[in-house]
């Protein structure tokens, strides 16, 4: 499905969303971000969804096979004037190294008021789930976080306001958000389920396809 069909609401409180597509996806043996489900990739899908929930802009921070996966990518998605390609030459330092690169370029933007922060392996996750989270995050006035809870796990997509950026960037190794969330002593939680459901194995690729063809 390409962006033609992408019709995205108005956000009142301006997002932008960083997409964590760096990793070099050892455990499954191929690039997850390439992984296809109903005619896309799970890149594509990640970014048209963002944009349909209404993000204005969506900063894709590639590293592993960053070339391969920018050819592979659908020409028209790469091309969009909202959507930023980012490479990340320090993937291999950690998830967090790919929240400062994408943190870093969104603080340069003046207009956003908030990031959305989302991986590109979590292929249940629905357009309706991130304009609650973002719906959430405008209720709140920008001041909380909105994140993602699936059982009882604190996560991704989450919204980080404008306020806690210097936060991100101040991540290393591999601490990515879920470190942040779970010393936050006031945030607001959409309820996610599908949200825990990524693609990290062999096995789970084998799960998706399952489920993706009853």
């Amino acid at each position: 499905m390409g962006l033609d069909s992408v019709r995205p609401i108005i956000l009142l409180m301006p997002v932008s969303c960083i997409l964590l597509a760096a990793g070099a996806s050892r455990r499954l043996g191929q690039p997850k971000q390439l992984v296809r489900l109903g005619g896309e990739t799970l890149l594509e899908r990640s970014v048209r969804l963002a944009l349909l929930a209404g993000c204005e802009r969506v900063f894709v921070v590639l590293g592993a096979q960053a070339e391969r996966i920018r050819a592979e990518m659908d020409g028209e998605i790469a091309a969009h004037s909202e959507v930023t390609l980012l490479v990340n030459e320090q993937w291999e330092q950690g998830i967090a190294s790919s929240i400062r690169a994408g943190a870093a370029r969104l603080r340069q933007d003046g207009s956003a008021s908030g990031a959305l922060l989302m991986a590109c392996d979590q292929p249940f996750l629905t357009v309706e789930h991130l304009r609650l989270l973002l719906a959430a995050f405008a209720e709140r006035g920008e001041r909380e976080i909105a994140a993602s809870l699936y059982g009882d796990t604190l996560g991704i997509p989450a919204v980080f306001p404008r306020s806690r950026f210097t936060d991100l960037l101040a991540l290393r190794g591999d601490r990515g958000a879920r470190h942040l969330l779970r010393q936050e002593p006031q945030l607001v939680t959409v309820a996610c389920a599908a949200a825990a459901l990524d693609v990290d194995t062999p096995e789970d690729l084998a799960r998706l396809n399952q489920q993706s063809n009853p």
